[in-house]
């Protein structure tokens, strides 16, 4: 149940000697921020901040600069990339917090999966509970069946577990090392806040958001919709080291049909953003009445 933790967690004498006097400060320098700005009220919009793409990550700090403008920010991000870690969290090793330093933003960063953060976030920063998680902002896209191994859903599922208002944010981008457009998602984040962070919806219920990495001018709306299909084929990949030995390479090829109508494919495949309300009840309804009419049936 707990991904990435390969490497092991330091004891205490490594995590000393990681900040050493010849490093006083290990903690990440990470970029400028605006100043904070909030809504005129004697209590401002108390925001978690998560992703998996790690805390240097640059969706991260381009979403924590613009929901700073609405509220009080803290980032609680993994120390370093987690990407496809699903919903998981650390059990039986013990999780390192550490503070990062950010002229305006209160950081941490974890050892652990987003699951991990978002929990030491509640605890650490936000005790009493907070109004609204944010997830992201993914340097690619979480379409389709990608949120059952996205570990930027899962950050906003943990944020609905705890019955707080969550949103999962990703760049739609499908080209390797295409330029990611951050400023467009903060562009609609913005544009979009009220529509995010008050629109009624059902207990146990966050919303996915998939920004196309264009320029803003490209948007073409916003459309809310259900999950499509996205797919892998050619998942593990047989290869041989220098010795002959196989190895077992897992990534594949995306197969993305965008003809999908009514789908988050669909409409980021169309220059649209996408916007979809993810229900943590799995359950297949239907299926469950056609069951027990079959298990009746057996049973006269």
């Amino acid at each position: 149940m707990d991904c990435g933790t390969e490497d092991g967690v330091p004891g205490e004498d490594e995590s000393e000697a990681n900040g050493s006097a010849s490093d006083p400060d290990p903690s990440p320098h990470l970029p400028e921020a605006s100043p904070i700005r909030v809504p005129n009220s004697t209590h401002p919009m108390r925001i978690l901040i998560t992703n998996d793409d790690g805390i240097r990550a640059d969706g991260l700090w381009s979403l924590a600069e613009v929901a700073q403008e609405f509220g009080q920010v803290v980032v609680v991000a993994p120390d370093h990339e987690r990407s496809a870690c699903g919903h998981s969290m650390t059990m039986r090793n013990p999780l390192r917090v550490r503070p990062v330093r950010h002229p305006s933003i209160e950081a941490y960063e974890v050892d652990g999966v987003p699951v991990d953060c978002v929990n030491v976030g509640l605890t650490v920063a936000y005790p009493d509970g907070c109004d609204l998680v944010l997830s992201g902002i993914n340097h690619g896209p979480n379409l389709g069946f990608d949120i059952t191994y996205s570990g930027t859903a899962a950050g906003a599922m943990e944020g609905a577990i705890n019955g707080i208002r969550s949103v999962a944010l990703s760049m739609a981008v499908f080209v390797v090392d295409a330029p990611l457009h951050f400023e467009t998602a903060q562009h609609w984040i913005r544009e979009n806040w009220a529509f995010l962070t008050e629109s009624p919806l059902p207990e146990l219920t966050f919303l996915n958001v998939n920004v196309p990495s264009i320029d803003p001018v490209e948007l073409r709306g916003t459309r809310v919709v259900q999950m499509g299909q996205r797919v892998y084929e050619d998942r593990v990949e047989r290869r041989e080291d220098p010795w002959g030995r196989p190895y077992y390479w897992q990534g594949g090829v995306v197969v993305m049909d965008p003809d999908q109508p009514g789908t988050d494919v669909n409409a980021v495949s169309e220059g649209f953003v996408s916007v979809t309300p993810i229900s943590l009840d799995w359950t297949n309804h239907q299926a469950v009445e056609e069951l027990r009419r079959q298990l009746r049936r057996r049973s006269c």
